[in-house]
């Protein structure tokens, strides 16, 4: 049998049938079977949208072996005699978790917050009322805050190619759409990604796993660079090695890890608002047309540099989808982007936001625990001004031009919206870096300037960083890793995931250099 892959462009309501019918052409070749390997949609001519193909193709009539070499995690079980205690059922702290527990280790993972489907339902009630639900919204529970996001699966880290064949092989066996393994750039959507974590859940129990739910981690016991045991609102636990996953949200438990001797720094971040466009503003704007069979609705990344070279970006772009109340807290007012996976949605949103260091929020030299501090203020601050969990916005013009906006707008966002001066409410620093942004942002996207602002995005990354060692340890400690988003290495489901994997792997491997001795 014979291999060879080849590169086609198919218009982008493509058949399999046409696609059988291009390689028999391309190749001369009858009797063959076929898999997609990568596809990605080029639009940069509006005239000739079509999507890039490159397909690996066996048959007899072809030259060469068919073999297609992947890039295996290579976990070997066998019973390993040490326990490990988990916090965090986020991607980091979920595929750490599942790592150890297939390499034989007695795993505990514990959640603050509640499973998939009670989360699901406090979530529900928290729009439908507006009473915040501390054990169901969108930053805590099961899969962290991206069970409830689009599902992005992409990463800019070019170092984890077996981290990422990993994860997304565990996803399609919990029953994700097999395209993730092949698209560009791959999404899952909320509605699959809430099916998914419940899966993975069940198959992380099945291998013997402990998982505890609405459990908060509130202490270390540690004893000469050592923890001991993890303190929680379930009793103590303990263990050989603890990982750490809280997420950029978990601000108490930055707090209680700080006073523990947990070493961090003060790093960039970036923060801004939700910019949210009728979808059918951005299809025409990047198709020409108004939808496109074949695709599901329209994406953009935009960047630019404002005057004082602080990067202006949008980020966790949700093509037809929601704004969401991703606050963590009671009395803190932070908005989110949400999508299906059919993204038919008639709305789309983006954080729109400005990069900066923590002395620039805050106006002067900050610690890291001063630097959650003025976070945390200017998140209260949103709130204080509605009032209630009701989004500030204005729109992109009137933000431009520094007026409020007195005209009536739709948005997704389930909680209402109060007018607001946007560029009041942020710091000067960013309000100079956005509206340089916003202008150019409207030059590159016909129709940008028809969008509008909405509430406080906070949560693009952590402003603290953990200070690690070569090996990921935590600076200072034997046994203790600090992984995902809220370590400040990672940002997003793929890169906070593999982030928790390698962290895994470290353990086997030191533990397997002992047993060797």
């Amino acid at each position: 049998m014979g291999y060879k892959e080849i590169d086609i462009n198919l218009p982008t309501d493509y058949s399999d049938v046409m696609i059988r019918k291009v390689i028999s052409k391309k190749l001369r070749i009858k009797d063959f079977s076929f898999q997609i390997i990568n596809k990605s949609l080029d639009a940069r001519k509006k005239s000739n949208i079509h999507w890039r193909i490159k397909i690996g193709v066996a048959s007899k009539g072809l030259r060469g072996e068919s073999q297609v070499h992947r890039n295996i995690l290579n976990i070997k079980y066998k019973k390993r005699n040490k326990r490990i205690v988990v916090t965090g059922s986020g991607p980091a702290g979920f595929f750490a978790a599942l790592v150890l527990q297939k390499s034989g280790f007695d795993v505990t993972l514990i959640e603050r917050g509640a499973d998939v489907e009670k989360r699901a339902r406090e979530i529900r009630d928290f729009e439908n009322s507006g009473v915040f639900k501390p054990l169901g919204n969108y930053a805590f529970g099961e899969g962290g805050a991206g069970t409830f996001s689009d599902g992005k699966l992409t990463s800019r880290s070019k170092r984890v190619s077996k981290e990422k064949e990993f994860i997304l092989s565990s996803y399609i066996s919990a029953g994700a759409p097999a395209e993730i393994a092949y698209m560009a750039h791959p999404h899952l959507g909320t509605d699959n990604l809430r099916k998914i974590v419940k899966n993975l859940r069940h198959e992380f129990k099945r291998l013997g796993g402990i998982l505890l739910f609405e459990t908060l981690l509130t202490d270390l016991n540690i004893k000469n660079g050592r923890v001991i045991e993890a303190v929680t609102s379930g009793g103590n636990l303990s263990g050989d090695y603890f990982l750490i996953a809280p997420g950029h949200s978990a601000y108490e438990t930055y707090r209680m890890l700080m006073s523990n001797g947990v070493p961090f720094r003060t790093k960039n971040f970036a923060i801004g608002s939700r910019a949210e466009h009728k979808q059918v503003i951005i299809n025409t704007a990047q198709w020409g047309t108004t939808e496109l069979p074949g695709v599901k609705a329209a994406e953009y990344r935009l960047t630019t540099k404002a005057g004082n070279n602080q990067p202006v970006y949008t980020f966790c772009m949700c093509p037809g989808g929601k704004v969401v109340p991703a606050t963590a807290y009671q009395n803190t007012n932070i908005v989110n982007g949400m999508s299906y996976y059919r993204r038919n949605g008639q709305f789309a949103n983006a954080a729109c936001v400005a990069g900066l260091h923590p002395d620039g929020l805050a106006g002067r030299m900050v610690t890291p625990e001063e630097a959650l501090t003025e976070l945390e203020k200017l998140e209260n601050s949103f709130y204080e001004y509605s009032g209630s969990y009701a989004a500030p916005f204005c729109t992109i013009r009137d933000f431009l031009a520094e007026k409020l906006t007195v005209e009536q707008v739709d948005t997704s966002y389930p909680l209402g919206i109060v007018p607001a001066p946007l560029w009041e409410m942020l710091s000067p620093a960013v309000t100079d870096s956005l509206q340089k942004g916003l202008i150019d942002f409207s030059k590159k996207l016909k129709g940008y300037d028809q969008g509008i602002l909405l509430g406080l995005e906070s949560k693009t990354s952590s402003p603290v960083q953990v200070i690690r060692n070569e090996s990921g340890l935590t600076e200072g400690f034997d046994n203790l890793f600090i992984i995902g988003e809220g370590s400040g290495y990672a940002g997003g489901i793929m890169s906070s995931a593999a982030d928790g994997i390698r962290a895994a792997m470290k353990i086997v491997e030191v533990y397997d250099k002992f047993q060797s001795k």
